[in-house]
């Protein structure tokens, strides 16, 4: 875990008792739903996506299949297998469309959005 950047407004969002390793979880922030996701190992271990799939219309990414593409590291959505990066929020196969993202954290006990 990196250090903490207090230049940051940090809000926590979830518990890390809340994460399921290599899978999603939903957080409603400011009327927004977050899809919060953990992958153990990795450099940045809790990504922050929307919710809302462009493709669909719908709130599904948080049940996404998160995984590796071309070295990426993404979630599918679960209705129309279109593939998210979970760093920046692109989907791979159409560049046009993306997922809102936050910087996110794990900090102590908790998880932590920017």
């Amino acid at each position: 875990m990196a250090a903490p950047d207090e230049s940051r407004a940090w809000r926590t969002v979830c518990r890390r008792a809340d994460l399921v390793a290599e899978s999603g979880v939903v957080a409603l922030v400011d009327g927004e739903q977050v899809a919060i996701f953990h992958v153990p190992g990795d450099e940045t271990e809790v990504y922050a996506v929307s919710n809302h799939d462009p493709f669909s219309g719908v709130n599904v990414i948080g049940r996404g299949i998160v995984g590796r593409l071309g070295g990426e590291l993404v979630v599918a959505s679960p209705l129309y297998k279109q593939h998210f990066r979970l760093r920046d929020g692109v989907c791979l196969e159409d560049a046009g469309q993306r997922l809102r993202t936050w910087e996110a954290r794990l900090h102590g006990d908790v998880v932590e959005l920017a």
